[in-house]
């Protein structure tokens, strides 16, 4: 079966999971039947799914015909063989217990047609397991959306012992249909990717506690401002529920031995109740309102090794176990657990060998399994190597593999040197290329290459995927503690430092914006000379909802590019706005159809770079100069006209012009 050939798909179950696993299913156009055991828990699944759309709706993320016609998609069914009757595929999303899921099962091989393929939404069991329960291994893998699937990008689709490739090319297709990330689990490995990563790190920051080798505080400080992750180790396992934790560790005690033992410290908190935000109180107390209060300065160097030591065996074993591979992690994690980097390349960029150390000492002190180092990481250890080694990332200044285009070598830019444009890629998909401090030290520094380097003429700066040029600053990535004052300051410095850097290089810049194009994102783009747009892409300076104004160079520069009027109307609604009204206002030179977007990006780029270097830079020059002040602009603008006048350009230009052909530029 082929993904054109899909139109209807059964959802089993409408908890949490299954109702926004409907939802998508329904908005990315397919036939949707929603079914569970009573009709009250399908009734309020359907209701959840209506309010989530309104929601949609209201935030202007869909159009409220796009809710209509989703909703008309979708059919609620107790009764499991009218659920599934002529169904293409099967997404299964009860509850998390194996007896539960095997009893569905057994009546669903007798209940779906037999080229139905079934998918079962589990975070932990057992693929191959619940598979066996069926007559169609070779059609059946696991489907693992994160929560709340209308907003998690990542699906991990997990193969069985007997899963067929068919099947899944088949699934990673429908989860691209669904706007979503596939990534492939290729062996049926308790925790899969994201949760054999996330479980064991919670669960080795409860044992740090439980022997008091350090505090709640001192772990979640740790965790969150020294190694940088999205929360704090704690303040996770409230937001997910202890209990999910524990219950997925238990599952893995079971099949993968003592190494994954859960800490007494959580099986103490299940006992009473206590299970984090949903329930009041876990390792935080919320019925205050005031909900985790993580430290920033309580940061702990040994913690972080211990952490980070603990994250590169769990990476080793599944690498050297074919679970997954080092980029497929990396992918994972970032999306599933929202990490800015992902765990094989944060510890690449740490020392392997003394992390190895690590290991060794806590494994020789306590004896304990979870510290014994797999041979795999011992390896890299031993070589020097790292779990990208090899990749084929592409060395500073190397040729990329397809042919003549130059690379250079970033951490969160994607960066190339093709046709003598040179293309800048925010490279975070995963947090919708948002930036970061470090983001704007990489693009300031790409930018001073690019002049420097002969073989560049022209700029062009875009996002990565399609759902976003940049969706702003990231925040959290770079804000440290709340409050700080002479923190935030630096950063709006840092900011307007590298725009301003962008803006006044002589190369031509052009912002090619797909998707979204909110706040730090679109004073970004201000920075460039040009802007070319998406049909599909959104404008907005939110600032104001947050309290903030812009902080990045946009007071100023917006009303340069659209005036005053429309850059107070812009900012203080902080309201989103349309290509096309972006175009009306002045603020994008030109909007293109979505699927001609990247082809017409580069050859907008590639027109300029095309133009004479010199004339461009003393036009940049003399506009930026009469900003401020219009008779100076007009004196660059009459000294860089006689300039040009002894320059080869000029004559080539004439050339071509009387002959009637294309200058060749060289910029002398």
């Amino acid at each position: 079966m082929d993904i054109d050939d899909v139109n209807a798909v059964a959802v089993l179950g409408a908890g949490s999971m299954g109702h926004g696993i409907a939802e998508v299913v329904a908005l990315a156009g397919f036939e949707v039947r929603l079914r569970d055991v009573e009709t009250e828990f399908v009734e309020d699944g359907y209701e959840q799914i209506e309010w989530s759309l309104g929601k949609l709706v209201e935030q202007g993320q869909i159009e409220e015909a796009d809710a209509d016609a989703a909703l008309d998609r979708i059919s609620t069914h107790v009764a499991l063989a009218e659920a599934v009757q002529d169904v293409d595929v099967v997404i299964e999303a009860v509850p998390e217990q194996m007896a539960i899921k095997k009893d569905v099962y057994a009546d669903l091989e007798a209940a779906a047609p037999d080229r139905t393929v079934f998918a079962t939404n589990t975070s932990s069991l057992s693929v191959t397991e619940l598979a066996g329960v069926t007559d169609r291994p070779e059609r059946f893998c696991g489907m693992h959306f994160f929560n709340p699937p209308v907003r998690m990008d990542l699906v991990e689709v997990i193969s069985g012992a007997e899963t067929s490739e068919a099947t899944l090319d088949l699934i990673s297709a429908l989860a691209e249909r669904l706007g979503k990330t596939p990534v492939r689990v290729h062996k049926d490995s308790p925790g899969f990717i994201v949760n054999r990563v996330l479980a064991p790190l919670m669960n080795e920051a409860a044992w740090m506690v439980e022997a008091g080798d350090a505090t709640i505080e001192e772990v979640d400080s740790t965790t969150k401002y020294g190694l940088g992750l999205p929360m704090g180790s704690f303040e996770l396992a409230d937001q997910v529920g202890i209990d999910v934790g524990y219950h997925v560790l238990e599952y893995m005690h079971e099949e993968l031995g003592d190494a994954y033992r859960p800490c007494p410290l959580l099986e103490s908190k299940v006992e009473d109740g206590k299970l984090g935000r949903k329930t009041g109180a876990g390792f935080y107390d919320y019925e205050s309102g005031e909900g985790a209060q993580v430290p920033s300065d309580q940061v702990r160097e040994d913690v972080a090794d211990r952490l980070l030591a603990m994250l590169a065996n769990e990476v080793a074993g599944l690498i050297e176990n074919d679970v997954a591979d080092a980029e497929a992690i990396d992918t994972a994690v970032k999306l599933g657990g929202r990490w800015s980097d992902g765990p094989a390349k944060m510890v690449d960029d740490a020392d392997l060998e003394a992390l190895l150390d690590v290991l060794d000492g806590r494994y020789e002190e306590t004896g304990e399994e979870r510290y014994a180092a797999v041979s795999y990481l011992r390896e890299l250890a031993e070589t020097g190597g790292g779990f990208h080694a090899g990749d084929g990332d592409g060395a500073d200044g190397s040729s990329d593999s397809e042919g003549d285009a130059e690379t250079y070598d970033y951490e969160d830019l994607s960066v190339e040197v093709r046709d003598r444009v040179g293309h800048v890629e925010l490279d975070r998909a995963h947090r919708m290329n948002t930036i970061t401090d470090g983001i704007l030290e990489e693009l300031r520094d790409v930018v001073e290459r690019f002049e420097d380097d002969e073989a560049v003429r022209a700029i062009l700066i875009t996002g990565t995927g399609d759902r976003a040029f940049s969706a702003g600053a990231d925040i959290q990535a770079m804000a440290g503690g709340a409050g700080d004052v002479n923190r935030a300051a630096d950063l709006s410095r840092l900011g307007q430092e590298t725009f301003g850097r962008l803006e006044s290089s002589p190369l031509p810049v052009v912002a090619g914006i797909d998707g979204y194009c909110l706040g730090g994102g679109m004073e970004l783009a201000m920075g460039a000379d040009l802007r070319i747009a998406s049909e599909r892409s959104e404008f907005g300076q939110p600032e104001h909802d947050l309290g903030l104004l812009p902080g990045w160079g946009g007071t100023a520069r917006l009303q340069r590019i659209v005036g005053m009027g429309r850059a107070k109307e812009i900012i203080f609604t902080a309201d989103r706005y349309d290509a096309e009204t972006m175009a009306d206002y002045g603020f994008v030179n030109e909007v293109v159809a979505n699927d001609e977007f990247d082809e017409r990006a580069f050859e907008f780029a590639r027109d300029l770079a095309a133009g004479p270097p010199i004339a461009q830079r003393y036009t940049k020059r003399a506009m930026h100069r009469g900003w401020d002040d219009v008779d100076a602009g007009l004196d660059v603008e009459a000294q860089s006209f006689g300039l040009l006048f002894d320059t080869e350009d000029l004559m080539e230009g004439m050339t071509a012009f009387m002959g009637d052909g294309e200058p060749e530029f060289e910029g002398k």
